[in-house]
């Protein structure tokens, strides 16, 4: 918890196979829907904002996937129930019930269960993505359209890809990295660096019996090899963006990984897509991002962190070189005062926030102020990364009106790649997660008190 005597000082903030879950993405905009506020859950507020753009598409979802209800969906997601309870009897099966929860007129927001017996839906032969219940809709949508229908083909190509990273078949390349780290500041020079090592992975999984099986169940033809290794390529991108954003707010941040005991990253307002499925080395690029580094702990802490992903967050000493990842399910806030002032989780080096979407929803922004407000006047080294400009604009007018010292914000040189349909509205520009980054650390009104004190001891 805050200190009591900082807690008031701020503004008013503004009001039988292996499965491939459908997870929409959790690019949310302002909605009038309201929470329990109880349990607010951007994970909750993107599944149900899908109605406000196409009534019907959450149930639709919901039916495809074999489930009930949006909490037997969370169930699947949080580890709390086997995955093949989904019920798919082979691949097939499953890529096709994958690909009908898209299924919906891009202009006029019809699905399946409202169209007439003359009418069926056909789907843009250039990007394969998007569908229309005629040609009607889809003259009149085409202005629109093609503003992104040829970014919306990636998209269609990178969501069947996922199902190798899934699955393993697709496994990150990894090792030391065999120039100085402080050459490599974006993904041009990530590439760069692992060019031998990264031709060789790719040429593996383009000749792989899990790749034939894939396109032999997919229903489409399968592109050519550019086009599958440039998405192999923007997946790994999407995979590692995480872990090199912790590194480049450790950089920027001057956080000391070399001192004794290791170093530690909180990320706050976890959830499924930090923890789901997530594997122990999946955060090793980290780790050779800082060679010599005694130990880094990265702890997931959100009410939406897969129950699996939940591990011990002792303060027992790191061995030198390793990247230790564990979760803990609750409050940021809640887990301050119960773990880490009690001594049994470490004090955090630097905090990140990924996606947070306290601007989406007055319910979200009030379960985020007690958290925002800590980090603030505990002045722990915080980073959180938004999807876009205009996400980027407004929290940064919300940790202003918060008072926080923001000490840097801009694009990410890591972020992903692989472009994100926001799924109810698909003509809308897809986004990249990590797109851009805030920094902050401290008040800035804390910062205008100790400019003064420093010209009154300096007699000016």
């Amino acid at each position: 918890m805050a200190p009591r005597s900082r807690q008031r000082r701020h503004k008013k903030p503004p009001s039988l196979v292996t499965p491939m879950v459908v997870t929409p993405p959790t690019v949310v905009t302002p909605v009038p829907l309201t929470l329990s506020k109880l349990d607010p859950s951007i994970d909750a507020l993107g599944f149900f904002s899908l109605e406000n753009n196409v009534p019907g598409l959450s149930q639709l979802i919901l039916q495809k996937l074999n489930m009930k209800s949006y909490e037997e969906y969370k169930l699947v997601l949080d580890g709390g129930d086997s995955a093949s309870g989904f019920g798919f009897r082979c691949p097939q099966e499953m890529f096709q019930k994958m690909e009908d929860t898209f299924r919906f007129c891009a202009h006029c927001r019809a699905l399946p269960s409202g169209l007439s017996d003359s009418k069926v839906l056909r789907r843009c032969k250039r990007c394969r993505n998007v569908y229309y219940c005629g040609p009607e809709c889809q003259r009149s949508d085409w202005p629109e359209h093609r503003k992104v229908c040829q970014e919306l083909r990636l998209v269609a190509v990178d969501r069947l890809m996922e199902w190798l990273l899934v699955t393993g078949a697709f496994v990150l390349p990894s090792g030391p990295w065999p120039c100085l780290a402080e050459v490599v500041q974006g993904w041009d020079t990530w590439f760069s660096m692992r060019c031998l090592q990264l031709d060789a992975t790719l040429d593996v999984v383009l000749g792989s019996h899990a790749m034939t099986t894939l396109w032999a169940n997919v229903g489409r033809p399968r592109p050519d090899p550019d086009v599958l290794q440039g998405s192999l390529k923007r997946l790994l991108t999407d995979a590692l963006s995480r872990p090199l954003t912790l590194g480049l707010g450790l950089r920027a941040l001057g956080i000391d990984v070399r001192k004794t005991g290791g170093s530690t990253v909180h990320v706050v307002g976890a959830s499924h897509v930090e923890t789901f499925l997530t594997r122990p080395g999946d955060y090793d690029e980290l780790g050779y991002m800082f060679p010599g580094h005694l130990g880094l702990r990265v702890i997931m802490v959100g009410k939406d962190v897969s129950a699996g992903f939940t591990q011990s967050t002792s303060t027992s000493p790191l061995e030198p070189g390793t990247v230790q990842l564990s979760g803990h399910r609750g409050l940021y806030h809640d887990f301050w005062e119960e773990q880490v002032e009690t001594g049994q989780t470490a004090h955090p080096d630097l905090v990140v926030a990924f996606h947070p979407g306290f601007h989406a929803s007055p319910d979200l922004m009030e379960a985020w102020l007690p958290t925002l407000l800590l980090l603030r006047d505990y002045e722990i080294p915080t980073l959180i990364t938004v999807y876009s400009h205009q996400e980027l604009a407004a929290s940064l007018q919300i940790l202003e009106d918060l008072d926080t010292h923001i000490t840097a914000y801009g694009a990410n040189p890591f972020a992903s790649l692989k472009p994100e349909q926001v799924y109810s509205n698909p003509n809308k520009q897809p986004v990249y997660c990590s797109a851009y980054y805030i920094m902050f650390l401290g008040s800035s009104c804390q910062l205008d008190r100790r400019q003064l004190e420093e010209k009154v001891d300096g007699g000016v």
